[in-house]
């Protein structure tokens, strides 16, 4: 599977003079955790809810401040085409929740841990399936009309 297919698009961004006030705004009617901060399309950095709490509102700035006062400006980002498998070794190695996603250098969306366990979930989905068949010796789906093994 490829990061393209996991991603979540399109990725919600705002501009670095944007207020804290107005990036807090902006995460809670999207119900997002992040944003990425960009200009002219050319990705600055990233501003995540617990930037905002830390180091913005809860560290004593006020709601005016821009956003570019308190953002990552070290993205680490991966590509669309990566396998998913890289982006999870990505994950690991860096300890980011949140990764940009780039298609011929141009942002196009975000892959966050939580897309990963959607797919991890899936994933398990799909071998439950079989392995609850295989346990029960029923074949997937809805029981018999004969009734089950505890029925005369």
């Amino acid at each position: 599977m490829k990061v393209s297919e996991a991603m979540t698009t399109p990725p919600v961004h705002v501009d670095p003079g944007v207020s804290l006030k107005e990036v807090s705004r902006w995460m809670a009617e999207r119900a997002v955790g992040s944003v990425l901060v960009m200009k002219d399309e050319e990705l600055r950095g990233i501003v995540t809810d617990r930037d905002l709490a830390l180091r913005g509102l809860g560290g004593g700035l006020p709601p005016d401040t821009p956003v570019d006062a308190v953002m990552s400006t070290e993205v680490v980002t991966v590509d669309a085409d990566d396998d998913l498998q890289a982006a999870y070794l990505t994950f690991r190695r860096t300890g980011v929740r949140r990764l940009p996603v780039r298609d011929r250098g141009r942002v196009v969306g975000v892959l966050t841990t939580d897309d990963l366990f959607l797919d991890v979930f899936g994933r398990l989905a799909d071998l439950l399936g079989t392995v609850a068949w295989s346990v029960l010796q029923e074949p997937p789906g809805p029981p018999s009309a004969c009734g089950g093994p505890n029925e005369a």
